[in-house]
């Protein structure tokens, strides 16, 4: 699945998703318009924010998410808290690696996971983009029901 289907999966599956392009990645967010946003996938297509996942190449993106604390930790523990000279995260993955669920390289210790070029892994990412939508819907409801 290239990052064009990945896109319109999302924005077709998901009821309240809300699409906002910028530089060539994409941002989703839960919310009916005029809400406050709450971001819960990214499509990135380019090297413009990090050089670590090596998105230049042809075709390549990264799929980013957003997960609870108990899914994140059940997959790889607590989250890492140790970044290098560049900012990036370090948990031992290579960023780079394609069709691997793993930590986030700057934003892991906010719970979020990445894949780059997700193929062999759409049945697990499937299930994770549902989490995420279903954690920002709750956030969401929760804001809502504070006033």
């Amino acid at each position: 699945m290239d990052a064009t289907a990945m896109t319109r999966y999302i924005s077709e599956t998901f009821d309240q998703a809300r699409s906002t392009e910028s530089s060539g990645d994409t941002f989703f967010t839960y919310g009916p318009p005029g809400d406050q946003w709450l971001l819960f996938a990214t499509v990135v297509t380019g090297d413009t924010y990090d050089s670590v996942s090596d998105l230049s190449r042809e075709g390549a993106y990264r799929l980013n998410l957003g997960l609870t604390k108990a899914t994140y930790t059940a997959r790889f523990g607590r989250p890492p808290t140790e970044r290098d000279e560049h900012g990036v995260l370090e948990t031992g993955h290579d960023y780079a690696r394609r069709d691997a669920v793993m930590p986030h390289p700057h934003y892991a210790s906010q719970h979020w996971v990445c894949v780059v070029e997700p193929s062999g892994t759409l049945g697990d990412v499937r299930e994770l983009l549902e989490e995420a939508y279903r954690f920002a819907e709750r956030k969401h409801a929760n804001r809502s029901s504070r006033g």
